[in-house]
């Protein structure tokens, strides 16, 4: 019989830590102190007083904690000495049928892990969707970890600890994650479409109208019809829109969505957690029969990265009217226009007017997205709710100086355009840390042409500047051009310089803010507030109708833009159920169909 939170908030002190025994490896009192938490309010307020139970002990106390765990694929295996639930977590990986070469790969990684970090080395093998990691995947996360900081390893190594708590925690309360399951496997089947270049490589990128771009955009309208709404189509810009009408016909409409096109080589979640997440929460609507008092609509953006062309945002610029037409005779890196794009895709340029929404028969726009950095992984915190997003400038550029022979031309003789913008990045590095908040990037470097024996003769780069508020942003912007002038003048190089996009920062709407709020404290969860470095549909949005975000804890330190992107079933769970909470309390309570 599975055991219950009431259970454990009515059981005495002893009989509680024998309740959650095996949840952490051979340390009882991690339960011990947790239990000063109770009431537990939900399985998730008990991992969390849990966690940080952990996280407020001694170094010593963390490292034993450590200690206590067995290696993978070790002599306790072998012996089969391991716990009941390290057999089985081994075992669902595969760890107990290696090859001997993968056996003894594995236990010289150990050999060498221990001996720099003084501990063995802890990796959740059931993985993010508990089902168990690849040998494969195990033995690339163990040679990749080996290389970080041994501070930053331990904590990763807690994590680690806390992720296998999570798991052993819902099969000790018979708990499953059947919600943030559907939104992992729907996510998962959508990162087999991917741009020629990169599929080869086994890398996920999906850059605007390419045959991947629409392959993912049809199996997007197809998984929203099986989900149950009332109407999908893909509008006139690749917007995949999908309705779930409300209760009365003239009722408003809540708009949520994000986008589906990849950075180059990126990860599967940035953007299309925020589409599956709340195409969950119609699935159960349809499922249990019910309709909301206003209509929902969900929409998969088309483009929001700028990766083939200059543009960015069309998808959600297009809802607010905010598509230039100037942007069709942009061409991409194989001359292709977005106009012969468009016209390959099928797509009418007389339509994309229609794709404009009335503001007035909106309620207002909901996001949710993956956090994308460290912070709430750090805390062990599964969600965190989003005061603003900061306001962001592109530029692309180049410079010009002169290509010469790198043997024959003196140091004070040379007109060295990728030595201008090193100094350049170096620059930008330093002013934006100066602010302490605001974040300068030069994602794009390259040298045309260029040799080991030739000086740089041209430099193109990119250019990403952020901050939490516009005149912060531009007075950054400002400095970093001027820089750039002075750059030039003094090593005798020219430059061209051209602003590719400007968004302005974009608070959250309090009462929105508010209402995700509410939804993640009916689970539990502590609430953390934080603004947004990355910028997101949302901005587009927030200028004609109020927005809120919430965020979703990553794995691998939250990192992203990068195929080690990932987040769990567990936290996709929470995500759906808050969505579900701001549904049914945004207008009373949801009326039957």
């Amino acid at each position: 019989m599975s055991l219950t939170i009431e259970q454990l908030n009515a059981a005495g002190a002893d009989e509680a830590v024998a309740l959650l025994d095996g949840t952490y490896e051979h340390s009882p009192w991690i339960a011990r102190q947790a239990l000063a938490a109770r009431p537990f309010r939900s399985l998730q307020h008990l991992k969390y007083a849990l966690a940080q139970a952990v996280n407020t002990a001694t170094r010593e106390e963390r490292l034993a904690l450590i200690r206590a765990h067995p290696e993978l694929a070790g002599k306790a295996m072998v012996s089969k000495t391991l716990t009941a639930e390290s057999t089985n977590e081994q075992g669902k990986a595969g760890l107990t049928d290696c090859t001997p070469e993968e056996f003894a790969k594995i236990q010289r990684l150990n050999a060498d892990y221990n001996a720099k970090f003084g501990f063995p080395f802890i990796l959740a093998v059931r993985g993010p969707r508990g089902t168990g990691l690849s040998k494969r995947e195990i033995i690339d996360t163990f040679e990749r970890r080996a290389y970080n900081h041994p501070d930053f390893e331990l904590a990763e190594a807690l994590r680690n600890i806390h992720r296998i708590a999570e798991i052993r925690l819902n099969d000790k309360f018979g708990t499953e994650p059947a919600l943030g399951n559907h939104v992992w496997d729907w996510q998962e089947a959508l990162a087999v479409h991917s741009d020629p270049g990169f599929a080869e490589k086994g890398q996920l990128t999906v850059t605007y109208l390419t045959d991947a771009h629409r392959a993912c955009a049809a199996q997007i309208a197809r998984e929203m019809r099986e989900a149950g709404f009332d109407s999908v189509e893909i509008d006139a810009v690749g917007n995949v829109v999908g309705r779930y009408e409300g209760a009365t016909p003239d009722a408003k409409t809540l708009l949520t969505g994000s986008h589906y096109d990849t950075v180059r080589n990126g990860g599967k979640y940035d953007g299309r957690l925020g589409i599956f997440v709340p195409m969950a929460c119609v699935r159960e609507l349809k499922r249990q029969n019910r309709r909301l008092p206003f209509a929902f609509e969900v929409v998969g953006f088309a483009e929001e990265e700028g990766q083939r062309y200059k543009a960015t945002f069309l998808g959600s610029g297009a809802l607010i009217g905010h598509f230039n037409p100037a942007w069709l005779d942009q061409k991409d890196a194989d001359g292709i226009t977005m106009r012969e794009a468009r016209a390959h895709a099928g797509l009418r340029e007389e339509d994309i007017a229609k794709a404009q929404r009335d503001p007035s028969k909106y309620l207002g726009f909901v996001e949710v997205h993956i956090e994308q950095g460290p912070v709430l992984n750090e805390l062990d915190i599964p969600l965190g709710i989003v005061t603003s997003i900061n306001g962001s400038v592109r530029y692309v550029g180049e410079v010009i100086g002169m290509a010469s022979h790198a043997g024959t031309t003196p140091m004070d003789r040379r007109r060295d355009a990728a030595a201008a913008v090193a100094e350049l990045i170096l620059y930008t590095e330093q002013r934006a840390a100066k602010d302490g908040d605001s974040v300068g990037t030069v994602g794009m470097l390259e040298v045309p042409s260029g040799s080991i024996n030739v000086v740089p003769g041209r430099c193109k780069f990119s250019l990403d500047l952020r901050a939490p508020n516009d005149a912060q942003r531009d007075a950054l912007a400002d400095d970093v051009v001027k820089a750039l002038q002075d750059i030039c003048e003094r090593r005798g190089v020219r430059h061209t310089l051209e602003e590719t996009m400007r968004a302005s920062a974009a608070p959250s709407a309090p009462e929105w803010q508010q209402r995700w709020e509410r939804a993640v404290d009916s689970l539990g969860v502590p609430l953390f507030r934080m603004p947004s470095g990355a910028g997101h549909d949302a901005m587009k949005l927030h200028e004609v109708m109020p927005q809120a975000m919430l965020f979703v804890r990553g794995i691998n330190s939250g990192i992203s833009h990068n195929p080690l992107e990932s987040s769990t079933n567990d936290d996709m769970e929470l995500a759906v159920q808050a969505f579900q909470h701001l549904l049914d309390n945004l207008n009373g309570a949801p009326s039957a169909a």
